[in-house]
């Protein structure tokens, strides 16, 4: 598919019901940010192909790419229960 500038790349981008990852390759910094800022993905690789991954990433996607994240951090917090203390010392 043929595109003219990175408007009409975001555009077509975003008009699919999936958000996964994305690949993005770039020399300039500019297009890199302004494509990072605009894109409906769970993950943006710059000068990478979207099926980049490692495991202490976070992984997970907008739109119909799935609920929530996976990865290291995440997998923790869903398997912690937060409980609050409150610890004041009685006075003597």
């Amino acid at each position: 598919m043929r595109i003219h500038d990175i408007d009409e790349a975001t555009e077509i981008s975003n008009s699919v019901p999936y958000g996964l990852q994305a690949g993005v390759f770039t020399d300039s910094i500019e297009v890199a940010q302004k494509l990072i800022d605009n894109l409906e993905f769970g993950g943006i690789m710059i000068n990478q192909t979207s099926d980049f991954r490692v495991d202490f990433m976070p992984f997970g996607g907008y739109k119909m790419s799935g609920l929530g994240r996976e990865g290291i951090r995440f997998a923790i917090d869903e398997m912690t229960e937060i409980k609050l203390v409150v610890y004041k010392k009685r006075a003597s």
